[in-house]
């Protein structure tokens, strides 16, 4: 384990795999996820422990005598997290190169510009207190905003990785944003020498239409064949890209949230685009993705264009 508190976390973050903590239970289930998968991938890992000091100052007020000290102890207390968070990183692998990383910053700002550069951004997603908060605007800002992948770990059990033997599924929408999600499982199928699962859920088109007809004008077998025509074209040439990767295909006349969620109870990652193909262009996590992130029984891969 090796501590570069004076480096620069931008440069620390280049093709990291960057995991946040606040020293809670889910923070330690994140940052063990994110060391496996640092050390199945050959990259290094970045710890990152944030203080806010200017939200700090804002709750302080007029209380700016008590503010060294108050400061002071923010400093030890992060410096203690993340002392703990490098030996949880150690312990699932000696060999893993880990940086801490002590910054004065907001914890979703700093994670957000992390991600510019970072293989990979990871965060807990349990209901919770502390600087990084998991369930909170942290969490949602980071996923909503960031850039490349975050993944938002869930159905962590005692640091037991939730559901290890199951498949990859991916969500599969049609879109332009759909397609980085596709490669990102893809290539976490492959590393992980697991099936993927892509899934397809058609009952958002109700307000589509295609040729000139509504979809709800269209005799439901031609466009169940449809369907399935389009998710066969979506995964074709990636299926050629990693001919080692077993591929299962379902398409489904359920919503999205309730198919990828019942999926989350077997799957050992689910990934998905920031937006959907109904998605709104202003919003930059979709709705599916936002349920997920909070509901799901398992980790789940946001994926943003880039």
């Amino acid at each position: 384990m090796i501590t570069h508190p004076d480096d620069n976390p931008h440069q620390l973050a280049s093709a990291a795999v960057v995991v946040g903590t606040d020293g809670s239970t889910t923070s330690d289930a994140a940052v063990r996820w994110a060391a496996q998968t640092a050390a199945r991938k050959q990259r290094r890992l970045l710890i990152v422990h944030c203080l806010d000091l200017l939200g700090t100052r804002a709750v302080l007020g007029s209380y700016d005598a008590m503010e060294p000290s108050v400061i002071a102890t923010m400093h030890a207390d992060g410096e203690r997290i993340l002392a703990k968070a490098g030996e949880l990183a150690h312990d699932v692998d000696p060999e893993l190169t880990a940086t801490t990383e002590l910054s004065e910053a907001n914890p979703a700002e700093l994670l957000i510009e992390l991600s510019q550069t970072a293989d990979l951004v990871v965060l807990g997603a349990t209901p919770g207190a502390g600087t990084l908060a998991h369930l909170g605007s942290t969490l949602l800002a980071v996923a909503g905003h960031g850039h490349g992948a975050t993944v938002v770990v869930r159905g962590a059990d005692a640091g037991q990785p939730a559901h290890p033997s199951g498949p990859v599924v991916v969500g599969v929408d049609g879109s332009p944003v759909g397609e980085a999600a596709i490669a990102a499982a893809f290539a976490e199928a492959s590393e992980r020498d697991a099936e993927l699962v892509a899934v397809h859920a058609w009952s958002d088109l109700n307000v589509g239409a295609f040729a000139g007809s509504t979809y709800l004008e269209i005799p439901i077998v031609d466009l169940e064949i449809a369907e399935h025509a389009l998710l066969a074209e979506r995964l074709a040439g990636w299926q050629e890209k990693y001919p080692d990767v077993t591929v299962t295909r379902k398409v489904s006349v359920l919503g999205p949230r309730e198919l990828l969620g019942k999926w989350s109870e077997f799957a050992q990652l689910i990934v998905v685009g920031s937006r959907g193909r109904g998605g709104f262009r202003g919003l930059l996590l979709g709705s599916t993705s936002n349920w997920l992130v909070q509901h799901a029984d398992c980790p789940v891969m946001v994926v943003h264009p880039s």
